[in-house]
């Protein structure tokens, strides 16, 4: 069983699955595969990866030493995060929402570790306090992300495309929150 790739710890996981994929964390390198492929087989393909693995995993452990160096968020910090994302939030979704052309329901401030923001099917909002620490624009961007899903409850092309229209610089703030947003996640105690 292949326990380390390069120096990077490997974690397989076999499922009754068709393809491979890769996914690394701060824990090393995930690699999900059919249930019968063989070790050789794997082996083979990670090779064939090895330049993104090796640049990725790379930039893992440098957002890793990064947010680090931040300190942890205490509860009166998630408090008072939350307190300005119930005055900023609620207008941007009000504006976005008249150039989107949808309504919405209830809006929710939450301090959560995995999202930064959701849409029900019945168009109640729940957006991420930690949002307060980004820039305004990313803000932005998810506050427009979550009101296109009252048009599209997916993230068809169409989905997307309803987001360009209304925010055209997306796909660069999309790439900020990927890029940077696991530091201020792991801010979270």
């Amino acid at each position: 069983m292949i326990s380390t790739f390069n120096g990077i710890p490997v974690q397989t996981i076999r499922s009754k699955r068709k393809t491979l994929a890769i996914q690394i964390d701060d824990s090393g390198l995930i690699v999900r595969v059919p249930m019968r492929m063989s070790e050789r087989d794997i082996l083979a393909f990670l090779n064939e990866k090895q330049g993104w693995i090796e640049k990725h995993w790379r930039k893992r452990l440098r957002q890793k030493s990064e947010g680090e160096s931040l300190p942890p968020l205490t509860s009166d910090d998630i408090r008072a995060l939350a307190d300005k994302a119930l005055s900023v939030i609620p207008a941007k979704v009000a504006y976005y929402a008249e150039r989107i052309g949808v309504d919405y329901g209830r809006i929710t401030i939450r301090n959560q570790r995995t999202r930064w923001g959701s849409c029900s099917d019945k168009g109640n909002l729940n957006f991420n306090c930690l949002l307060m620490l980004m820039p305004d624009k990313i803000v932005d961007s998810v506050v427009v992300h979550e009101l296109c899903h009252r048009k599209h409850m997916n993230h068809s092309k169409e989905f997307y495309a309803e987001i360009e229209k209304v925010f055209p610089d997306y796909d660069e703030c999309r790439k900020w929150l990927k890029d940077h947003g696991g530091e201020v996640m792991r801010r979270m105690q």
